[in-house]
Protein backbone atom coordinates (compact mmCIF):
# COMPACT_ATOMS: atom_id res chain seq x y z
CA UNK A 1 0.00 0.00 0.00
CA UNK A 2 2.63 2.18 0.45
CA UNK A 3 3.15 2.85 -3.23
CA UNK A 4 -0.38 3.95 -3.46
CA UNK A 5 -0.16 6.07 -0.74
CA UNK A 6 2.70 8.07 -2.39
CA UNK A 7 0.21 8.30 -5.38
CA UNK A 8 -2.88 10.03 -3.57
CA UNK A 9 -0.68 12.08 -1.44
CA UNK A 10 1.37 13.33 -4.34
CA UNK A 11 -1.82 13.90 -5.92
CA UNK A 12 -3.31 16.21 -3.53
CA UNK A 13 0.58 17.97 -2.97
CA UNK A 14 0.39 18.48 -6.84
CA UNK A 15 -3.19 20.39 -6.79
CA UNK A 16 -2.07 22.41 -3.64
CA UNK A 17 0.81 23.69 -5.54
CA UNK A 18 -1.17 24.17 -8.98
CA UNK A 19 -3.30 26.66 -6.59
CA UNK A 20 -0.36 27.98 -5.44
CA UNK A 21 1.71 28.54 -8.40
CA UNK A 22 0.94 30.86 -10.79
CA UNK A 23 3.53 30.45 -13.34
CA UNK A 24 3.92 27.08 -15.29
CA UNK A 25 6.82 25.34 -15.34
CA UNK A 26 9.61 26.81 -17.89
CA UNK A 27 10.37 24.32 -20.79
CA UNK A 28 14.18 23.39 -19.58
CA UNK A 29 12.60 22.62 -16.36
CA UNK A 30 9.88 20.48 -18.15
CA UNK A 31 12.39 18.64 -19.98
CA UNK A 32 14.58 18.02 -16.88
CA UNK A 33 11.83 16.25 -15.53
CA UNK A 34 11.23 14.17 -18.56
CA UNK A 35 14.57 12.89 -18.64
CA UNK A 36 14.68 12.06 -14.89
CA UNK A 37 11.30 10.73 -15.40
CA UNK A 38 12.45 8.20 -17.76
CA UNK A 39 15.60 7.42 -16.52
CA UNK A 40 14.17 6.17 -13.42
CA UNK A 41 11.34 4.16 -15.20
CA UNK A 42 13.90 2.65 -17.32
CA UNK A 43 16.30 1.50 -14.36
CA UNK A 44 13.52 0.08 -12.58
CA UNK A 45 11.46 -1.83 -14.91
CA UNK A 46 14.75 -3.71 -16.22
CA UNK A 47 15.53 -4.06 -12.48
CA UNK A 48 12.15 -5.52 -11.63
CA UNK A 49 12.25 -8.06 -14.06
CA UNK A 50 15.87 -8.78 -13.69
CA UNK A 51 14.47 -9.48 -9.60
CA UNK A 52 12.08 -11.55 -11.12
CA UNK A 53 14.68 -13.78 -13.24
CA UNK A 54 15.58 -16.56 -11.26
CA UNK A 55 17.25 -20.13 -11.65
CA UNK A 56 20.31 -21.59 -13.66
CA UNK A 57 20.60 -20.48 -17.42
CA UNK A 58 18.16 -22.82 -19.07
CA UNK A 59 15.21 -21.65 -16.59
CA UNK A 60 15.95 -18.10 -17.31
CA UNK A 61 15.73 -18.37 -21.14
CA UNK A 62 12.30 -20.47 -20.15
CA UNK A 63 10.76 -17.81 -18.39
CA UNK A 64 11.79 -15.51 -20.93
CA UNK A 65 9.95 -17.01 -23.42
CA UNK A 66 6.75 -17.35 -21.18
CA UNK A 67 7.12 -13.57 -20.53
CA UNK A 68 7.37 -12.76 -24.31
CA UNK A 69 4.81 -15.15 -25.45
CA UNK A 70 2.48 -13.81 -22.82
CA UNK A 71 3.36 -10.34 -24.23
CA UNK A 72 1.88 -11.61 -27.57
CA UNK A 73 -0.81 -13.14 -25.82
CA UNK A 74 -1.69 -10.43 -24.10
CA UNK A 75 -1.60 -7.82 -27.03
CA UNK A 76 -3.71 -10.15 -29.02
CA UNK A 77 -6.80 -10.06 -25.83
CA UNK A 78 -6.09 -5.98 -25.29
CA UNK A 79 -7.01 -5.62 -28.96
CA UNK A 80 -9.76 -8.04 -29.22
CA UNK A 81 -11.00 -5.90 -25.54
CA UNK A 82 -10.66 -2.58 -27.32
CA UNK A 83 -8.33 -1.74 -24.56
CA UNK A 84 -6.56 1.15 -25.61
CA UNK A 85 -9.90 2.60 -27.57
CA UNK A 86 -11.17 2.74 -24.25
CA UNK A 87 -7.88 4.41 -22.84
CA UNK A 88 -8.32 6.73 -25.70
CA UNK A 89 -11.45 7.66 -25.33
CA UNK A 90 -10.97 8.73 -21.65
CA UNK A 91 -8.33 10.79 -23.21
CA UNK A 92 -10.44 12.35 -25.39
CA UNK A 93 -13.27 12.94 -22.77
CA UNK A 94 -10.40 15.00 -20.45
CA UNK A 95 -9.29 17.12 -23.68
CA UNK A 96 -13.26 17.54 -24.26
CA UNK A 97 -13.82 18.95 -20.91
CA UNK A 98 -10.75 20.45 -20.44
CA UNK A 99 -10.89 22.51 -23.57
CA UNK A 100 -14.93 23.69 -22.28
CA UNK A 101 -13.80 24.43 -18.59
CA UNK A 102 -14.30 27.84 -17.64
CA UNK A 103 -13.20 30.02 -14.32
CA UNK A 104 -16.92 30.71 -13.46
CA UNK A 105 -18.33 27.72 -14.75
CA UNK A 106 -20.27 25.85 -11.40
CA UNK A 107 -19.80 22.45 -12.19
CA UNK A 108 -16.08 23.07 -12.28
CA UNK A 109 -15.21 21.06 -8.85
CA UNK A 110 -17.08 18.25 -10.28
CA UNK A 111 -15.47 17.74 -14.00
CA UNK A 112 -12.26 18.26 -12.40
CA UNK A 113 -13.29 15.96 -9.95
CA UNK A 114 -14.08 12.91 -12.69
CA UNK A 115 -11.82 13.97 -15.49
CA UNK A 116 -8.60 13.47 -12.74
CA UNK A 117 -10.02 10.32 -11.56
CA UNK A 118 -10.44 8.98 -14.67
CA UNK A 119 -6.98 9.38 -16.01
CA UNK A 120 -5.29 8.56 -12.75
CA UNK A 121 -7.41 5.09 -12.44
CA UNK A 122 -7.60 4.33 -15.97
CA UNK A 123 -3.41 4.53 -16.71
CA UNK A 124 -1.96 1.45 -17.09
CA UNK A 125 1.16 2.32 -14.88
CA UNK A 126 -1.07 2.34 -11.96
CA UNK A 127 -2.16 -1.34 -12.68
CA UNK A 128 1.32 -2.54 -13.39
CA UNK A 129 2.30 -1.05 -9.92
CA UNK A 130 -0.47 -2.19 -7.60
CA UNK A 131 0.12 -5.47 -9.27
CA UNK A 132 3.70 -5.59 -8.52
CA UNK A 133 3.03 -4.25 -4.96
CA UNK A 134 1.11 -7.10 -3.90
CA UNK A 135 2.68 -9.67 -5.50
CA UNK A 136 6.64 -8.94 -3.96
CA UNK A 137 9.02 -12.03 -4.40
CA UNK A 138 12.16 -13.01 -2.78
CA UNK A 139 11.11 -11.11 0.46
CA UNK A 140 11.76 -7.53 -1.04
CA UNK A 141 8.40 -5.40 -1.47
CA UNK A 142 10.28 -2.35 -0.80
CA UNK A 143 11.73 -3.09 -4.54
CA UNK A 144 8.19 -3.26 -6.18
CA UNK A 145 6.50 0.38 -5.24
CA UNK A 146 9.02 2.30 -7.86
CA UNK A 147 6.33 1.92 -10.60
CA UNK A 148 3.79 3.63 -8.28
CA UNK A 149 6.44 6.08 -7.46
CA UNK A 150 7.14 7.21 -11.05
CA UNK A 151 3.01 7.38 -11.58
CA UNK A 152 2.94 9.50 -8.55
CA UNK A 153 5.62 11.84 -9.73
CA UNK A 154 3.60 11.76 -13.16
CA UNK A 155 -0.06 12.17 -11.48
CA UNK A 156 1.34 15.11 -9.10
CA UNK A 157 3.02 17.06 -12.55
CA UNK A 158 -0.08 16.57 -13.97
CA UNK A 159 -2.70 17.38 -11.01
CA UNK A 160 -0.25 20.90 -10.71
CA UNK A 161 -1.52 21.56 -14.52
CA UNK A 162 -5.16 20.45 -13.92
CA UNK A 163 -5.67 22.45 -10.95
CA UNK A 164 -5.16 25.84 -12.54
CA UNK A 165 -8.05 24.70 -14.54
CA UNK A 166 -10.33 23.08 -12.60
CA UNK A 167 -9.21 23.93 -8.71
CA UNK A 168 -9.77 22.04 -5.52
CA UNK A 169 -11.75 18.99 -7.36
CA UNK A 170 -8.25 17.72 -8.53
CA UNK A 171 -7.32 16.99 -5.06
CA UNK A 172 -10.57 15.10 -4.60
CA UNK A 173 -9.58 12.76 -7.19
CA UNK A 174 -6.50 11.25 -4.56
CA UNK A 175 -9.44 8.87 -2.94
CA UNK A 176 -10.53 6.95 -6.52
CA UNK A 177 -6.93 6.32 -6.76
CA UNK A 178 -6.19 5.06 -3.32
CA UNK A 179 -9.25 3.16 -3.40
CA UNK A 180 -8.78 1.52 -6.52
CA UNK A 181 -4.79 1.02 -6.36
CA UNK A 182 -4.89 0.04 -2.73
CA UNK A 183 -7.83 -2.47 -3.63
CA UNK A 184 -5.71 -3.89 -6.41
CA UNK A 185 -2.85 -4.65 -4.54
CA UNK A 186 -4.66 -5.86 -0.95
CA UNK A 187 -6.66 -8.58 -3.34
CA UNK A 188 -3.22 -9.79 -4.82
CA UNK A 189 -1.50 -9.72 -1.68
CA UNK A 190 -4.32 -11.72 0.11
CA UNK A 191 -5.69 -14.04 -2.65
CA UNK A 192 -3.13 -14.45 -5.35
CA UNK A 193 -0.03 -14.26 -3.25
CA UNK A 194 -0.63 -18.04 -1.39
CA UNK A 195 -1.96 -19.43 -4.46
CA UNK A 196 0.61 -18.57 -7.44
CA UNK A 197 3.61 -19.43 -6.19
CA UNK A 198 7.08 -17.93 -6.56
CA UNK A 199 7.51 -19.05 -10.35
CA UNK A 200 4.30 -17.57 -11.78
CA UNK A 201 4.84 -14.61 -9.43
CA UNK A 202 7.88 -14.37 -11.15
CA UNK A 203 6.58 -14.43 -14.33
CA UNK A 204 4.03 -11.41 -13.72
CA UNK A 205 6.75 -9.20 -12.28
CA UNK A 206 8.68 -9.73 -15.27
CA UNK A 207 5.94 -8.82 -17.99
CA UNK A 208 5.09 -6.16 -15.54
CA UNK A 209 8.63 -4.84 -15.54
CA UNK A 210 9.20 -4.97 -19.40
CA UNK A 211 5.92 -3.16 -19.57
CA UNK A 212 7.02 -0.56 -17.32
CA UNK A 213 10.17 -0.25 -19.88
CA UNK A 214 7.67 0.38 -22.33
CA UNK A 215 6.14 3.53 -20.50
CA UNK A 216 10.05 5.04 -20.38
CA UNK A 217 9.51 4.97 -24.29
CA UNK A 218 6.82 6.96 -24.52
CA UNK A 219 7.99 9.28 -22.24
CA UNK A 220 11.19 9.49 -24.42
CA UNK A 221 8.65 9.82 -27.08
CA UNK A 222 11.14 7.33 -28.74
CA UNK A 223 8.03 5.01 -29.74
CA UNK A 224 4.55 5.11 -29.17
CA UNK A 225 3.58 1.58 -27.33
CA UNK A 226 0.21 0.84 -26.84
CA UNK A 227 0.72 -0.37 -23.01
CA UNK A 228 -2.65 -0.35 -22.11
CA UNK A 229 -3.28 -3.48 -24.27
CA UNK A 230 -0.65 -5.72 -23.21
CA UNK A 231 -2.57 -5.78 -19.92
CA UNK A 232 -4.50 -8.99 -20.29
CA UNK A 233 -0.70 -10.39 -20.77
CA UNK A 234 -0.30 -10.24 -16.71
CA UNK A 235 -3.00 -12.75 -16.88
CA UNK A 236 -1.47 -15.09 -19.20
CA UNK A 237 1.90 -15.10 -17.66
CA UNK A 238 1.11 -17.06 -14.29
CA UNK A 239 -1.14 -19.83 -16.91
CA UNK A 240 1.74 -20.20 -19.35
CA UNK A 241 3.96 -20.58 -16.00
CA UNK A 242 1.73 -23.63 -14.98
CA UNK A 243 1.43 -24.71 -18.50
CA UNK A 244 5.03 -25.04 -18.78
CA UNK A 245 6.20 -25.69 -15.42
Amino acid sequence: MIGTIVNAACIVLGGVAGLAKKTPFSAANQNLFKVALGVFTVFYGLRLTWLSLNGPSLQIVKQLVIVVVALALGKVAGRLLHLQKASNGLGQFARRTINAAKPDDPARFTHGFLTCSALFCAAPLGVLGAVCGGLPIHGEPGEFLYPLVVKAVMDGLAAMGFASVFGCGVMLSAVPVLVFQGTMTLLCARFLQPVLGVAAMGSINATAGLLIFCVALIIFEIRRIEVTEYLPSLVFAPLLTWCFR
